[in-house]
């Protein structure tokens, strides 16, 4: 057996589950298999990760810290919101691409705020904290005026318009998911569009009766 040091060991064990995901399919790999493909007793497989599902929370973990990098870098010199938008969600796309099959594996929960691995759940709320305060960042200076209304509910919509592509993009059958591309790049467009003329004065009533439907959704 491995003599790797604990940190390595569980690193190893992530790896080679990612691994076996990828290939065997989420549902039918094991935590023996597991343990079989990073070469640990299965007994050591369970003390680092008690279940497949606590690997996939370190994956989301892991995920989250090895971003942030990559978004500071994807948004440096860009300036407008909608570009922003589209940089900060085709970072998320391009780094769980080789994890497509496995998130799509996990849609069947997914919506359900009960469910842990779900990006709305109780256990999900540090990683999608960090992830709305980037969407709070990219909305200073962007060259928009937002209204004051707006400002505190935006960076969460923005959260969820992001969710809602990468939806879509677990589930297209497009070759290389042109439609899922196309799809952010006009949506980010429109987004930004929208956000644009929110301000207007003819937009009060419509800003008002969007307001009221964040507030239901939230469950304010």
């Amino acid at each position: 057996m491995s003599t790797l040091q604990p940190e390595d060991t569980a690193t190893r064990i992530l790896n080679s589950s990612l691994e076996l995901f990828r290939t065997h399919g989420f549902d039918s790999a094991t935590m023996r298999d597991i343990a079989a493909r990073a070469d640990v007793a299965t007994g050591a497989a369970y003390y680092y990760y008690p279940s497949k599902d606590a690997i996939v929370m370190a994956m989301y973990r892991r995920a989250c810290d090895e971003m942030q990098p990559q978004i500071q870098s994807a948004l440096k010199g860009v300036s407008s919101l909608e570009a922003r938008l589209h940089a900060l969600i085709r970072v998320k796309l391009d780094y769980f691409k080789p994890n497509r099959d496995v998130l799509r594996a996990l849609l069947r929960n997914g919506a359900d705020p009960k469910y842990p691995l779900s990006p709305f759940s109780t256990e999900t709320k540090e990683i999608r904290d960090i992830d709305i305060q980037w969407f709070a960042r990219i909305l200073g200076d962007c060259g928009i005026r937002i209204p004051l209304d707006l400002q505190p509910h935006l960076p969460e919509v923005l959260w969820l318009f992001q969710m809602g592509i990468i939806f879509f993009w677990i589930t297209d059958t497009s070759p290389k998911q042109i439609r899922a591309t196309r799809l952010l790049k006009l949506g980010a467009r429109l987004v930004a569009t929208l956000v644009r003329i929110s301000s207007l004065p003819l937009m009060r009533s419509v800003r008002k009766t969007a307001l009221e439907l964040i507030e239901i959704v939230k469950g304010e």
